[in-house]
């Protein structure tokens, strides 16, 4: 792939009143795709964040942009995004079939079929389905616990995240991930870890499609299990900033219509499930504002609707 830094995301990064500017990533799978165009619209007003926290497809997405300079992480996310779809048998520019039926039942149906050739053979670049069922599998292994290999996923965060960068301390990282054994919530952050592919994967690690990722002995599933959004981890987090504003793309929406059949039921579900518990999140830091020693944080929800 051709990868041309852009020049004009070179410029002097912008100068916000705040000692803390964060951005944070949710879970959300193909919908992380939406992701890029808030960081890209970010880059292109000269907001680089000091902090970007992420859980499960954020957290990859978090890495892309940790971990390179900022001339070159929106071509970096755009080359993740167009390599784990190019296996798709249709593309939405130039397709006869399109230009005929540009309906939201036809698009719907297109993508669900798309979606459904993804679950049965994989995302190019990002995991493969397995070929053997995991019941078929002898018990113990990764195979016996997933439907899909994600080794692919290891190649291609190497190629694509500077880990020497990401680590350097010049824009804090963190992700979210489970301990499968406590069943504990825990952050894998550049303050306090050396971070590595494996961190990221465990991060996006969803069971029962993906298997768990080995960390010093421990295993970990992904943190959207727990927490969809690190919007408390940064928030808490030592030292506490006094002023933070944080970017929150919310790729789930926790309002929404009543369903009025089985599709939307299971959409509901998943945006009532996923989305985020930004009010709850906050009203520590409301406390906290209203006594003597005052701390603000303001928080940008940017919401991503297909």
């Amino acid at each position: 792939m051709n990868f041309q830094p852009r020049q004009h995301l070179t410029t002097a990064k912008r100068q916000l009143p705040f000692e803390c500017v964060a951005l944070l990533l949710q879970g959300g799978g193909a919908l992380g795709a939406y992701q890029g165009g808030v960081y890209e619209a970010l880059a292109e007003a000269n907001i680089h964040p000091d902090w970007i926290a992420g859980i499960s497809i954020g957290a990859i997405n978090a890495a892309i942009i940790a971990g390179n300079p900022p001339n070159s992480r929106v071509d970096r996310l755009r080359e993740f995004w167009t390599g784990v779809t190019s296996s798709a048998p249709w593309h939405w520019s130039g397709n006869p079939f399109i230009d005929l039926a540009q309906s939201d039942d036809t698009r719907n149906l297109l993508n669900q079929m798309s979606a459904n050739l993804a679950a049965a053979f994989g995302a190019a670049g990002f995991f493969s389905a397995r070929p053997l069922m995991p019941w078929l599998q002898p018990g113990g292994t990764l195979a016996s616990t997933s439907f899909y290999d994600t080794k692919q996923l290891k190649d291609t965060l190497e190629h694509l995240v500077d880990f020497d960068r990401l680590n350097a301390g010049m824009t804090r990282f963190s992700a979210g991930a489970v301990n499968v054994r406590t069943g504990n919530f825990v952050y894998f952050d550049t303050t306090t870890h050396k971070i590595a592919p494996e961190h990221v994967m465990a991060s996006g690690a969803l069971p029962p499609g993906f298997p768990a990722i080995e960390i010093d002995g421990e295993h970990y599933w992904d943190g959207g299990l727990v927490s969809n959004t690190p919007l408390q981890w940064v928030i808490e987090s030592d030292p506490r900033r006094k002023d933070t504003l944080a970017f929150q793309v919310d790729l789930w929406s926790a309002q929404g219509a009543l369903p009025r059949n089985m599709a939307e039921v299971t959409t509901r579900q998943k945006e009532i499930q996923f989305s985020s518990r930004t009010r709850a999140s906050t009203a520590p830091v409301q406390e906290r504002a209203s006594g003597a020693a005052c701390t603000r944080c303001v928080v940008a929800q940017v919401a991503c609707r297909p």
